[in-house]
């Protein structure tokens, strides 16, 4: 018996689904092949990329601490003189 939400959920009937996705990973699968890719070697280029994009992140991080540091150290005393010295 056909179940409505899993097959609108799927896009389909399940057993079209399973058949559409096999004969596209057969197709992705051969053009892999014919460039040389290995599932592998797709994996470790994608821990690069996302290692890559994670040292960039933690160095903006870096360097905008330190430009808050920076900044703190003009504007922090310019503030605490104002509060000493300034009119109550």
């Amino acid at each position: 018996m056909p179940n409505p939400k899993l097959e609108r959920a799927m896009g389909g009937s399940p057993l079209s689904v399973l058949m559409k996705l096999l004969f596209l990973s057969l197709i992705i699968g051969a053009i892999m092949a014919f460039l040389g890719l290995t599932p592998r070697a797709l994996f470790n280029a994608i821990g690069t990329f996302v290692s890559s994009i994670l040292n960039m992140g933690t160095d903006a991080v870096r360097e905008v601490a330190q430009w808050i540091v920076a900044g703190a150290l003009v504007v922090v005393p310019v503030w605490l003189l104002l509060r000493l010295f300034g009119r109550r």
